[in-house]
């Protein structure tokens, strides 16, 4: 019998300890690799079905309760769109034991604010988070405010404002600069944006960006330029985000010189020209009056987007160039660029601006039948226009009448202006006073029917109509008329006398009168809604704001220049054909923006052909 050494006694002891550590030194390994490998899966997953499958793997290998993995899963959901999907799973992990951390969260909430229907969703896991005790890094309230942007909640905003200072993030430049954004984007914000922006202890070119954005979507256009030349003058560089905003800001004051300096200004400061920013160029001087510079600007660009198209469609539209558009859209098939509807909206308008009926109509069957596009409440509109516009108020009735989806208010009031024009206002009539029960405190409605009242000389009933816009505290928006001079805007209103030259400006209007009736002009004064004498009615007509601006320009610029003026309502008729006899008289060409279009006039001759 052969007996044990002592070494092979200690070998047999030893070997079981070993094996285990062996074993587990191998397991972790194994999940180590299982780990790895499901994380490269994650990264190259490209649908929602090969999420799901991995899933399944995730679950199988045991890694439910692998934080790295967990947070892939939710970053690769949210490139997929499938984050609530992500969410049910995620949250089902071993949720009693997994400690989650700040990045697991910030990835989900992140996910939830870049929805368009689930905002809310971003912040109930904020509040999730603060309930597990997890604390927010700083990474964290740029998502939560991007939420709340999104949702417009400014009671929201300002609790989460509150917690940014109590946790000590209100110093950080980007957390600061995404408040700005979404205290712009609640209604009622734009003061406390404002107020914040100018207190931050530091700024960059996003600060700038996010307040002259602000401002300019929300019509506040004044203050974005004037905030864009204290950026100037502070010694701030501007980046293409700012600019695009600060020439929106400029598109919708109409002001064609300060939208050329921009030009200028974004040529030798090198900002760099993005296919973002060269669309931005084109839409300003196409709506600031120069659609020649924007086709120019368009033919020059290397790469065009759908946007870039349709810029300049539009852009055509608006001045009355409607057979530029069709060949333009013509062109943009041929280039394998798809329409979209908006696409659609911009040919539509432009086929209704120049009387294209035919063309409309042939357009509008296109939609569903080449490019399989289900017309919208838009596209509809257009076509009553178009057929209204085109004094064909039966047609488009029958049009309205035989549409799809039910008519917005919008529509009805587009075919009671075609019922005024065309002498339908028996119809008109009709039409409007469903409106107002429909809509009681709608103020447009009441406007219609007064001037439907006037048009048939029913003075009794207008007043009445004006009588309950009093008793419900509406009021009819006055006419206004923007002009630029010497990089300064101007606004008038009917009769104002606020400009410290009113005299000298009202001295040009009688002086205009005079000289237009020497030529054979004869007010128009059935525009005037009043039941007063005919004298008291012409001098009524004088002081619209149209005909103040004008005279302000005739007195301001040098013999023959051109002058542009922007009207926030439609051009009435009397104005309209007061400003043929103008450019006439003093040889000038006079370009108006009006609510609708374009109206170039030179030598007494307008480029819409009397047809807005």
């Amino acid at each position: 019998m052969q007996l044990s050494s002592p070494k092979s006694k200690l070998l047999r002891a030893v070997s079981p300890l070993l094996c285990r550590q062996c074993h587990q030194s191998t397991a972790t390994v194994s999940k180590r690799a299982a780990e790895q490998n499901c994380l490269a899966l994650l990264q190259s997953c490209d649908s929602l079905a090969r999420l799901i499958q991995l899933q399944a793997s995730i679950l199988k290998s045991g890694l439910h309760g692998n934080l790295l993995v967990l947070t892939k899963f939710a970053s690769t959901s949210s490139d997929l769109d499938a984050i609530d999907y992500a969410s049910r799973f995620l949250f089902a992990s071993e949720s009693d034991t997994l400690l989650y951390d700040a990045f697991f969260f910030n990835t989900v909430i992140r996910a939830y604010a870049r929805t368009g229907h689930a905002k809310d969703s971003a912040i109930f896991y904020y509040k999730l988070m603060l309930g597990n005790g997890v604390w927010p890094n700083k990474f964290t309230y740029p998502f939560v405010l991007k939420a709340c942007a999104g949702l417009g909640s400014l009671k929201l905003g300002e609790q989460v404002h509150g917690s940014v200072g109590k946790i000590g993030f209100d110093t950080d430049v980007h957390v600061l600069n995404t408040m700005v954004h979404m205290y712009c984007c609640c209604e009622g914000g734009v003061g406390f944006a404002r107020k914040l922006f100018d207190e931050m202890p530091k700024s960059d070119s996003v600060s700038w960006s996010a307040m002259i954005g602000g401002y300019a979507r929300l019509g506040m256009s004044g203050d974005a330029v004037g905030l864009f030349r204290r950026m100037q003058i502070s010694g701030g560089r501007p980046d293409e985000i700012t600019m695009v905003s600060v020439l929106s800001a400029c598109t919708d004051l109409g002001a064609l010189e300060l939208g050329k300096w921009l030009e200028s200004y974004i040529d030798k400061e090198k900002v760099p020209k993005s296919v973002e920013l060269c669309n931005a160029l084109i839409d300003m001087f196409a709506k600031c009056g120069d659609v020649d510079k924007a086709l120019r600007l368009f033919r020059d660009m290397g790469e065009r987007t759908i946007v870039s198209w349709t810029s300049v469609i539009v852009g055509m539209a608006m001045h009355g160039r409607g057979l530029e558009s069709v060949s333009l859209f013509e062109e943009m098939k041929e280039a394998g660029t798809a329409p979209d509807d908006v696409t659609f909206i911009a040919l539509l308008s432009a086929c209704s601006h120049s009387g294209l009926v035919e063309q409309g109509w042939q357009y509008f069957n296109s939609m569903t039948k080449d490019f399989a596009i289900l017309p919208k409440m838009e596209h509809y509109g257009c076509m009553v226009d178009l057929l209204s516009r085109s004094g064909l108020v039966k047609e488009a009735l029958d049009f309205v009448k035989k549409m799809p989806i039910e008519p917005n208010p919008v529509i009805w009031r587009t075919l009671v202006a075609a019922c005024r024009a065309h002498g339908e206002l028996n119809l008109g009539e009709s039409i409007t006073k469903q409106l107002i029960r429909n809509e009681p405190m709608h103020e447009s409605n009441y406007v219609l029917l007064s001037n439907i009242y006037a048009k048939m000389y029913h003075w009794e009933k207008k007043t009445k109509v004006r009588e309950a816009m009093d008793k419900k505290g509406m009021r009819k928006i006055p006419g206004s008329t923007m002009i630029e001079l010497n990089s300064e805007i101007y606004e008038f209103v009917a009769g104002d006398k606020a400009h410290n030259q009113y005299k000298e400006i009202y001295n040009m209007v009688d002086e205009m009168g005079r000289e237009m009736k020497r030529a054979g002009y004869l007010p128009t004064t059935s525009e005037v809604l009043l039941d007063i004498d005919e004298e008291d009615k012409e001098d009524t007509l004088n002081l619209h704001s149209e005909k103040l601006a004008i005279a302000f320009a005739l007195l301001k610029t040098p013999p023959g220049t051109s002058i542009r003026i922007v009207k926030n309502l439609r051009v009435c008729v009397d104005c309209h054909s007061a400003t043929k006899f103008i450019s006439k008289i003093y040889d000038r060409e006079i370009v108006v923006r009006d609510r609708n279009r374009f109206h170039h006039f030179r030598d007494g001759i307008c480029s819409c052909n009397d047809f807005w």
